[in-house]
């Protein structure tokens, strides 16, 4: 007789046979399911079943593209399974928009499953994400003291392992003790390639590596090996608060997905077949007292309620045209300007503190407000003293330095905010971005979108950008162009102090993803022509909402004169500013400032071109291929009847990088005197 009891053993049996009909009526009508990629659990069924059965409502789990059979473990139905294999309106994940076995799900009761992308190593950063916030929660006393401690399941196929954010993961889950299971599914094979083609060694041995971080390895076909062993590594993860990993070695007994056939590669289904799971579950419910009779039943009824839920499937509404255009954004309450900008008496400040002020005031009104990155922490308060003072005033949990692992810092807001919490993260320089940007666009991005509305990711990531005192080519790029072309983001590159204040509080009470740029030039206003970033602190209620541009520097309409508009955001503005001031033109010179680059005030744009009939755009970026080019062909387009002359662009030279030295630097970058001459030059034409 075993030692797990007969409830269990049935339940995990009708879980597998379920799965397992699933991929064989799938491989009966192939033509009219393959429309769309997809990938089954058969031969990884045991150790699925087992994690999904070990699952609470207050965990969270992050399946990868296999894991069909966890997610009938924690009570999906196969008829909701289907309708996402045929992208079907209904499709409870993703409403027709993402892959089978992606899911994404906020029921009640079962584990809360936040979107992620195909799940080939990027899902490890957002979970322990997830496991960093329930840390931090319990640290400050914000978990839920009535319900048992929750913990994280991350899944990964074997050959995921190689990427390089999962040891970011690794490292981050070992060095703050997380409470997070990575639960390693080894199949030997990543598409054709095998283990030993791709790997040095195999999760277990690799985790090794991590100290804090204790790996076991099992045999994942064998039901009472791998629900024995999790139920007690899932013990000692809830009590004890620590990671583990379990590395379990299955065959796969199908296709890597229906548009990659096994037959084409593999040479050793045999071999695979062999350590099929459903044979060895069945003879253990057969010594186990159940009948051939019994467990053939199960088998017959699993089959047609597969065959059932297909037909309904099939018959499922699509999509409809209208439900592209939805959940690209959460709705904000953020619409208008609100509070006091310049409050009588207060005094002027220099941009960075008017961030510094802001972050402060959010986390002293809000515990689930928290801040990291690299030299964020107490000793420094980070390299432009943006965070100073913060960690002391609010402890070394609420702010916290990261190691150097910006794809972690991005992407475990996407778990942070999915616990309840809000991160303001920040990398050091928009160079250091582009080892993010993985997370950004695959993970952050897309989650709302993705998940259908049910995730979507809050944070605010504070990105110091621009060129400035000889900062060279690894602390002086631009780089707005690539972060706006990235869907589902919300982008500020404010001009001054009170902006900077006043959108950094509309992003906290945002639920959308957000980044801000903010040009280090203009932190302390000590680069010539910057006084204006310099600004009357707005009082704490103060709040500016994306999408509303500035115009700073209005002129009347003019028929007989030759009048100019100039668009810009960041430096731009003061550049426009101070040539406008030199060439003695505010008068016939209007200058609109951005703010926000996404969502984009287009309506203030045109109404300003349309009066003037002339515009030059100003960036600091190099302008080919960029965003400002962008701008330019839209307000040509839309402003074509009232133009007197081409829209122009003025930005940095288009060279590969900024040099260190400070003539090569300047001769890269737009000024003052290269605006005035723009300016004359447009309205000469």
């Amino acid at each position: 007789m075993s030692k797990i009891n007969k409830e269990i053993l049935k339940k995990a049996f009708v879980n597998l046979v379920t799965a397992k009909a699933m991929t064989e009526v799938y491989e009966e009508n192939f033509k009219v399911v393959s429309k769309y990629v997809h990938a089954t659990s058969r031969g990884h069924e045991v150790i699925q079943t087992a994690i999904g059965m070990h699952l609470q409502p207050q965990d969270y789990a992050f399946p990868y593209y296999r894991d069909d059979a966890m997610l009938l473990a924690i009570g999906m139905k196969p008829y909701e399974l289907m309708l996402q294999i045929l992208a079907k309106r209904d499709d409870p994940f993703s409403g027709g928009r993402t892959y089978y076995s992606h899911p994404s799900l906020r029921d009640d009761d079962k584990p809360k499953i936040p979107h992620q992308s195909s799940a080939t190593g990027m899902q490890a950063i957002p979970a322990t994400g997830v496991a960093l916030g329930m840390w931090y929660k319990e640290s400050e006393k914000l978990n839920n003291p009535k319900e048992e401690h929750p913990f994280v399941v991350c899944s990964l196929g074997d050959a995921s392992v190689t990427e390089g954010e999962i040891a970011e993961a690794f490292q981050m889950a070992a060095l703050k003790q997380l409470p997070i299971l990575y639960l390693v599914q080894d199949n030997g094979w990543d598409i054709s390639a095998n283990e030993a083609e791709t790997r040095a060694q195999n999760a277990f041995e690799y985790a090794a590596g991590f100290h804090g971080l204790e790996a076991v390895s099992i045999d994942g076909t064998d039901f009472e090996e791998s629900y024995a062993t999790l139920e007690s590594v899932i013990h000692k993860i809830r009590t004890e608060r620590r990671p583990f990993l379990v590395h379990a070695k299955v065959p796969l007994l199908n296709h890597h997905t229906s548009g990659v056939r096994m037959e084409w590669y593999r040479d050793d289904l045999e071999e695979a077949q062999s350590r099929d799971p459903y044979p060895k579950l069945k003879k253990l419910l057969l010594d186990g007292g159940f009948s051939e009779k019994e467990l053939n039943s199960i088998e017959t009824d699993a089959l047609d309620q597969i065959k059932n839920s297909l037909t309904q499937a099939l018959a499922a509404e699509d999509p409809r045209p209208e439900d592209l255009f939805t959940h690209d954004f959460a709705p904000t309450t953020i619409t208008e300007e609100t509070g006091t900008r310049a409050p009588k008496g207060a005094e002027k400040v220099v941009m960075v503190d008017c961030a510094l002020f802001a972050i402060e005031e959010l986390m002293a009104k809000h515990k689930e407000c928290l801040l990291y990155g690299q030299d964020v922490g107490g000793r420094l308060g980070g390299v432009f003293r943006e965070a100073a003072t913060l960690a002391q005033k609010f402890g070394d949990n609420r702010v916290f330095n990261t190691p150097i692992q910006e794809a972690f810092i991005v992407g475990s807001t996407v778990g942070m905010s999915a616990v309840g919490l809000k991160p303001i993260v920040e990398v050091q320089f928009a160079d250091y971005i582009w080892p993010g940007l993985n997370q950004l666009f695959t993970e952050v991005s897309r989650s709302c979108y993705l998940s259908n509305g049910k995730w979507p990711v809050s944070m605010i990531l504070r990105v110091p950008i621009g060129a400035y005192g000889s900062g060279g080519p690894y602390h002086s790029s631009s780089v707005e162009s690539v972060v706006t072309n990235i869907r589902g983001l919300k982008i500020a590159y404010p001009s001054n102090g009170a902006d900077l204040k006043g959108l950094l509080k509309a992003a906290y009470y945002d639920p959308n993803p957000v980044v801000i740029f903010e040009h280090k030039g203009l932190y302390w206003s000590k680069v010539p022509g910057t006084k204006g970033a310099t600004s009357v602190e707005p009082s704490e209620d103060y709040i500016l909402p994306f999408g509303k541009a500035w115009v700073l520097q209005e002129i009347w309409p003019q028929e007989e004169e030759e009048t100019l508009s100039i668009i810009t955001y960041g430096m731009g503005v003061h550049w426009a500013y101070n040539a406008s001031r030199e060439l003695k033109m505010t008068d016939k010179i209007e200058i609109v400032d951005l703010r926000t680059l996404h969502p984009l005030d287009y309506e203030t744009v045109f109404k300003s071109v349309k009066k003037c009939g002339k515009c030059l755009v100003v960036t600091e970026e190099p302008s080919e291929n960029s965003f400002s080019r962008a701008l330019q062909g839209r307000i040509q387009e839309e402003c074509f009847q009232q133009l007197d002359a081409p829209v122009m662009v003025i930005g940095s030279e288009n060279m590969p990088a900024i040099p260190l030295n400070s003539v090569l630097e300047q001769t890269m970058i737009p000024s003052t005197e290269k605006v005035k001459a723009k300016i004359l030059e447009l309205l000469n034409y």
